[in-house]
């Protein structure tokens, strides 16, 4: 990928903002800092009414450019375009008429006819003006509010994915220039012009948009309707009753199950096949990378199906809860779907993130010990994150869940989607003694934080979103017939 390439670059850069280097070059000050007159000489607040504003001008600065551009984008006002022959930034991959107005300078206040000019990759034009006898204050206020609605929003989706760092310009920069260069995987149209954007659709993975969680809405179909169950195994088979056991025979029995993939990432031997009970899909045994905990999120071939549900091998499902779970991710299927929950907060005393697992109707995580997502983020996870964290992961052994929880909320700006009430989700959380749990690990829970910490500190702000939203089946704890109830035995658990 072109962003490995160039991180040492981007260390001596990143310090600086985007407009900070624009106005370095362009007039040397920040007008943000300036304080504006009135015609009857009242102050106004620069900023202030920047952001309370729907339209602003853009007119050509000192040079071709402005440095008001970026800041309209920053603070979602739609940039009204009056610098006639300014190519606008990343013009060859972003469509700017879904997010400006452009105008023509020499016809700011009458025109005479109309006019149209080309502002997208396709060299599509948008009409500005609809009559000889409209000037621009006239045009902006015939557009509709829900296009304004529109318009803004994606002021703030550009702003965010390609201009609000030096590093996300320098990036944006090099892909464009790698599409250029590998024309056969160049990204589409859609892809740069649609949430999350074309630097975390990578084309490593796969060109086509299907394949990818973010665009089944915009192509009209749907994930495919089976998943794959991955289990994670760290404790050796001794007893046929053990819980790993158990889950698979309940994740077998689910009706939209493809396949079973056991990692076994532990010291022991492989067991032999005949340990594994008979199933009516297919178990798939696979010996771990190293032995370490980022190998769970690794980009197996195995993995054919669109879903993939991440077990902990203690983990205690029902095929119901099963079901449910990915009957609710084909809804949802950018985000992370699941039961148990976790929270973070800003611990104002230590001046730093805090992690708990206190049971509140407030969450911002779903652990993967029990979740279904989506298989494209195994490749980010693998191909997308730092070194630094997943090697930070291996060695504690622990916050893997925690990173992948940052990765998609990053990616998605969404919080993640927790199913029903349920709260013990564990057999070792039921009083059931494990010595390969990391529940009894009594540095498990300060690891996590640190762990939070870290990984802020790399993503330069705190991705996770709060949500007290939780979904439940229709009819759930309702005083009605439980024959009434599809899921009716997830109220029995």
């Amino acid at each position: 990928m072109v962003a490995s390439t160039v991180l040492p670059l981007l260390e001596r850069v990143s310090s600086v903002s985007p407009m900070e280097a624009s106005m370095r070059e362009c007039s040397g000050r920040s007008p943000l800092a300036a304080t504006p007159r009135g015609l009857d000489g009242r102050r106004f607040d620069y900023k202030e009414m920047l952001h309370n504003s729907t339209f602003c001008l853009v007119p050509r600065g000192r040079r071709l450019g402005s440095f008001r551009f970026l800041e309209a984008l920053q603070a979602a006002c739609v940039p009204v375009m009056l610098s006639n022959g300014w190519e606008l930034p990343f013009s060859e991959i972003i469509d700017w008429n879904t997010a400006a107005v452009i105008g023509d300078e020499r016809l700011l206040l009458q025109v005479k006819g109309l006019q149209t000019r080309s502002a997208g990759p396709s060299g599509s034009t948008r009409q500005i003006y609809t009559d000889s006898n409209s000037c621009i204050p006239t045009t902006v206020r015939s557009i509709h509010q829900d296009k304004i609605l529109s318009l803004r929003q994606q002021t703030q989706f550009l702003w965010e994915a390609y201009f609000s760092s030096v590093e996300k310009i320098v990036l944006t920069t090099l892909e464009i220039i790698q599409d250029r260069i590998l024309e056969h995987g160049s990204k589409s149209s859609l892809m740069w012009n649609s949430h999350p954007g074309g630097l975390f659709a990578l084309p490593q993975y796969s060109s086509y948009l299907r394949d990818f969680p973010f665009y089944y809405a915009s192509l009209g179909i749907k994930p495919y309707s089976k998943f794959t169950a991955v289990i994670h195994a760290v404790s050796p088979l001794v007893s046929q009753s053990q819980p790993i056991l158990k889950l698979l025979v309940a994740v077998a029995k689910s009706q939209y199950c493809a396949q079973i993939i056991v990692l076994w990432n532990c010291d022991k031997p492989l067991p032999a096949k005949h340990r594994w009970p008979a199933t009516s899909v297919p178990v798939i045994v696979i010996e771990g990378e190293n032995k370490v905990m980022s190998s769970r999120f690794l980009p197996y071939d195995s993995i054919v199906t669109d879903a993939v549900l991440s077990l902990d091998e203690d983990t205690v499902l029902s095929t119901t809860e099963v079901d449910f779970a990915f009957t609710v991710w084909q809804s949802f299927p950018e985000r992370i779907v699941g039961y148990p929950a976790r929270s973070h907060f800003w611990d104002s005393s230590k001046q730093r993130w805090g992690y708990t697992s206190k049971w509140t109707n407030d969450y911002s995580m779903v652990l993967t010990g029990a979740a279904m997502f989506h298989r494209y983020y195994h490749f980010l996870y693998t191909h997308y994150l730092p070194t630094s964290l997943k090697n930070m992961v291996d060695q504690l052994a622990n916050c893997e869940d925690i990173l992948m929880n940052f990765l998609v909320s990053a990616v998605t700006k969404l919080p993640p989607i927790k199913i029903t009430q349920k709260k013990q989700y564990k057999e070792t959380m039921m009083g059931q003694s494990s010595r390969a749990s990391r529940w009894a690990d009594p540095d498990h829970f300060a690891q996590r934080q640190t762990c939070m910490n870290k990984f802020a500190s790399w993503f330069g702000t705190m991705p996770l979103i709060h949500s007290q939203m939780r979904l439940d089946p229709v009819l759930f704890k309702d005083q009605v017939s439980i024959l009434r109830k599809k899921y009716r035995d997830i109220e029995r658990l």
